[in-house]
């Protein structure tokens, strides 16, 4: 349980085998807005892979329909800025990479649920958290 008495949900963990750990409490991301990049129940979320924004990657998803960087007030999304941290959608990651614009990403934040769609091996050459 984190600081806000929130838990990522019952036994996910992230692609290290390990307890999933949250990814941001600012910009409150996941979405179930819980900070963790969690699959839920029946793991029907997709936001999956925990990453840290950079400014060319934020042009990058603007550019193929995925505006991250705009605010929406409406949704409680207020638009996000080089260095921050989100859980993007499992799909989105894979699309950037296979680009050549993957962000860099938090293993430990990234959910285990996204190895069925991208490998840990590929994963790792982004991480931001390996020793």
């Amino acid at each position: 349980m984190n600081e806000q008495g929130r838990f990522p949900g019952p036994g996910e963990t992230n692609v290290l085998g390990e307890a999933l750990q949250p990814c941001s409490d600012n910009p409150l991301t996941g979405f179930f807005r819980t900070g963790y990049c969690a699959a839920g129940p029946d793991s029907a979320a997709v936001h999956l892979v925990c990453i840290q924004a950079s400014t060319e990657f934020l042009a990058y998803s603007k550019s193929v329909g995925n505006d991250l960087s705009t605010p929406a007030p409406q949704f409680g999304f207020p638009g996000l800025v080089a260095g921050d941290r989100w859980c993007l959608v499992a799909a989105r990651w894979l699309q950037a990479y296979q680009a050549g614009m993957a962000p860099r990403v938090y293993l430990r934040s990234t959910n285990a649920a996204v190895l069925g769609l991208v490998p840990l091996g590929v994963l790792k050459g982004f991480a931001l958290d390996m020793n």
